[in-house]
């Protein structure tokens, strides 16, 4: 069966742009269709400056949501990668394979630390590497698929790259997996911004939709986004990208075409008013089934707790395999362990060599 593995980071709400871009399509294809993991990716959000208490509090916001959003753990595993020390003691591993020139080429460190370096400061160390664990995530699990976005398929590149260096070096021992990008609203942009994205770490609200936003918030945000010069409504991505995002976010929520869905309208308002509902029928079973959750939280963590306990089950064999393959000394108490069945191993990774 196909593995599929997946996270968010908290260092924001959630938004429109998080569940039209990935999180609806974990809940109603990936979870039915795979052996599917989803994480919430905290080890990420201590990249650059936080506060512990809301890095806590977005996680657990986080992991709600992702159940609200449609995840049931009979289907699939919801864990938080902290609770799991296999991410990181692969990370390692990885960083010992992985070069400084293609950490320093990653687009958000090289973003990230100009515009640090511009305010005469630096960005921390792990925000150089954190790929490195973003590649050691997907590679313990041996997935074979990874639904991101496009800002994130850069990362799934990297991640390929050296799955299949570690096997070329040290025999066989990571699937080497693909991205797998959704084909409508792939990637939402902010609406007041229509040429950035709706990322949930950005400070500018009016322009971001958040998945617990009151249905009067939402309303006020879309019929206040940012539309672009003339009068006929077309769908043009380049020409005209503050009409062409609320087409595409109109047509993600109603199963439209954003180019046929350009045609129905004479004036922006009506579009922004029909999308402005269209987005509050779709968030509203989300925000219930939120409500409900937050009322009971020991259900919450048990499925994280039950999460993270398969995690483990299914991480640690890789994690022990690429340290075996790497030249690592077992530990004492694993020796048994990895003597059962240890010739039929070394033959396969002399056999890859």
């Amino acid at each position: 069966m196909t593995r599929v593995f997946s996270g968010v980071k908290p260092t924001g709400h959630l938004t429109l742009g998080n569940y039209l871009g990935a999180m609806r399509q974990w809940a109603a294809v990936d979870q039915h269709r795979a052996d599917a993991l989803f994480c919430i990716v905290d080890l990420h959000a201590l990249t650059v400056d936080h506060d512990p208490a809301r890095v806590r509090r977005l996680s657990r916001q986080a992991a709600t949501l992702l159940l609200a959003t449609g995840l049931d753990p009979a289907l699939c595993t919801v864990f938080v990668q902290s609770h799991v020390d296999e991410h990181t003691r692969l990370s390692y591993v990885l960083e010992c394979v992985a070069t400084d020139g293609e950490m320093r080429r990653m687009i958000q460190y090289k973003e990230k630390a100009a515009r640090e370096r511009e305010r005469g400061g630096s960005v921390r160390l792990s925000l150089l590497t954190y790929p490195a664990l973003m590649a050691a995530d997907i590679l313990v699990y041996g997935a074979d698929e990874v639904p991101v976005g496009h800002d994130q398929a850069q990362h799934v590149e990297l991640t390929r790259d050296l799955a299949v260096r570690f096997n070329q070096r040290y025999g066989h021992t990571f699937v080497v997996p693909k991205a797998t990008l959704p084909a409508v609203a792939a990637r939402v942009m902010n609406l007041q911004d229509p040429m950035s994205k709706m990322g949930k770490s950005d400070d500018t609200g009016p322009g971001i939709v958040y998945l617990l936003d009151e249905p009067d918030v939402v309303r006020k945000k879309v019929m206040r986004a940012v539309t672009d010069s003339g009068r006929e409504v077309v769908y043009d991505r380049e020409a005209r990208p503050g009409l062409a995002n609320l087409l595409e976010i109109l047509a993600a929520c109603t199963g439209g075409n954003p180019e046929e869905l350009s045609g129905v309208y004479e004036s922006y308002g009506s579009l922004k008013k029909d999308t402005a509902e269209a987005v509050v029928e779709l968030l509203k079973p989300v925000q219930e089934r939120h409500r409900a959750l937050c009322a009971d939280p020991g259900h919450v963590e048990g499925v994280l707790r039950d999460g993270a306990e398969k995690a483990r089950a299914m991480a640690r064999p890789t994690v022990d395999a690429a340290y075996r393959a790497i030249g690592l000394l077992p530990a004492a108490s694993d020796t048994e362990a990895v003597d059962t069945g240890a010739v039929d191993r070394d033959v396969v990774l002399n056999a890859a060599r």
